[in-house]
C-alpha cells in the first residue's frame, strides 16, 4: 500500500477532501520525522511505536580491498506493533 492509496482509503471513508487529507498525512509524517530526529521515541496506541535503536561500533571487512572498516554506533529508526495489533495480523 503506497501513500497514495492511503490518502484515498481516508478520503474515501470520511467524506474529506483528498488535498486535506494527503496534507494531514504529510503533517503527520513529519511530525514523526521530527520527533524522532530530535531522539523522541512515538507512542501511538493500539497500533505501535515508533522508536530509535541505538547500534554498537563494530569491526566489519572490505571484501574487495581485504581490509577491516569500524563502523561507528549510529541510531536507526524501527517500528515495533502493539499486541493487538501483532494479534490482528495473525
Amino acid at each position: 500500500m503506497t501513500k497514495a492509496d492511503i490518502v484515498n482509503q481516508i478520503a474515501k471513508s470520511t467524506g474529506v477532501e483528498k488535498i486535506q487529507v494527503q496534507a494531514i498525512v504529510e503533517a503527520f509524517m513529519d511530525s514523526v520525522k521530527a520527533a524522532m530526529a530530535e531522539g523522541q521515541n512515538v507512542y501511538l496506541r493500539g497500533f505501535g511505536s515508533f522508536i530509535i535503536k541505538k547500534r554498537a561500533m563494530k569491526v566489519a571487512r572490505n571484501i574487495s580491498k581485504n581490509t577491516t572498516i569500524t563502523i561507528p554506533e549510529h541510531n536507526i529508526p524501527a517500528f515495533k506493533p502493539s499486541k493487538t495489533f501483532s494479534s490482528e495480523i495473525q
